[in-house]
């Protein structure tokens, strides 16, 4: 005597409540994290200002004009090459920068944007 197969798929019962609540805590959080967000954003904003790019295009002027840019842009500049152009230290060279030292060209830019906080003096942004 066989008994018929009743074949039920495991279904996992859930509390209905505890769903709906968990559903709101994270919208409750989402929420604070996005005003907090906004709140941050809205106070810091008028703090930064926007760096002043006119000696950065200054400079690349002078390396184009030079005939530089391109080979600026792939290998960066010596240290040298940049003095014979009229850049000097700000404060004389930092600890372990020689005239031989090779500096990225996306270090370049920075410190064209970094005014003067730069580590450099350029002529061309004075």
């Amino acid at each position: 005597m066989s008994r018929p197969h009743s074949h039920r798929p495991f279904v996992r019962s859930q509390n209905p409540d505890q769903s709906r609540d968990s559903a709101r805590a994270w919208a409750r959080s989402a929420a604070t994290v996005a005003v907090a967000g906004l709140a941050v954003a809205a106070f810091s904003a008028p703090a930064q200002a926007a760096p002043d790019t006119a000696c950065q295009r200054a400079g690349l002027a002078t390396l184009k004009s030079a005939g530089l840019l391109p080979t600026v842009a792939k290998n960066g500049v010596s240290v040298a090459t940049a003095v014979s152009l009229g850049v000097t230290p700000r404060n004389g060279l930092p600890d372990g920068v020689t005239l031989d030292t090779v500096i990225p060209f996306s270090t370049l830019l920075a410190d064209h944007r970094a005014g003067s906080d730069s580590i450099f003096v350029y002529p061309w942004c004075s």
